[in-house]
């Protein structure tokens, strides 16, 4: 091993600054996203609410709100086969986002089921406020709002 001085540190030091220097750089530059032309097919009265987007910013898929409704409140798998016999599934998290952002004038002002479970309590599932966006979660045996979505990758 060699033996350590102050001048290999003080060029160690010197080479990670070049590094540091050159990452804030690079930060800085802009990303050019391009986005090709998108059809969904959308059915009477369904809607489309957008884009949804992966970690790294890229689209992962088109996300349309269906115009179904069921009777009343569900509980959560009982919203889970409501969804899926309608031909659409229960939106996640980040969708329920999306759908308030976007989709507001076709929501009844309640809390609806997403399709996941509370990581930390199976028996727990996340819902989404469409009156003012708040996520939380509940037991899985209340009964609260649903809506279902349909994914189309692009």
């Amino acid at each position: 091993m060699p033996a350590i001085t102050l001048d290999a540190i003080e060029a160690k030091q010197t080479e990670l600054s070049k590094l540091i220097a050159q990452l804030k750089e690079d930060a800085r530059k802009p990303v050019l996203h391009c986005f090709a032309a998108v059809e969904v097919s959308l059915r009477p009265g369904d809607h489309y609410a957008g884009p949804v987007l992966n970690a790294s910013g890229a689209v992962q898929h088109q996300l349309v709100l269906l115009d179904e409704r069921p009777t009343g409140k569900l509980n959560w798998q009982a919203a889970k086969d409501w969804a899926s016999s309608v031909g659409g599934v229960l939106p996640t998290r980040q969708e329920l986002a999306l759908i308030y952002a976007n989709c507001k004038p076709h929501l009844q002002p309640v809390w609806h089921w997403s399709c996941e479970e509370h990581e930390d309590d199976a028996s727990y599932a996340w819902l989404c406020t469409f009156l003012s966006g708040g996520q939380l979660s509940n037991p899985k045996s209340y009964e609260g709002g649903v809506v279902a979505v349909r994914r189309f990758n692009t």
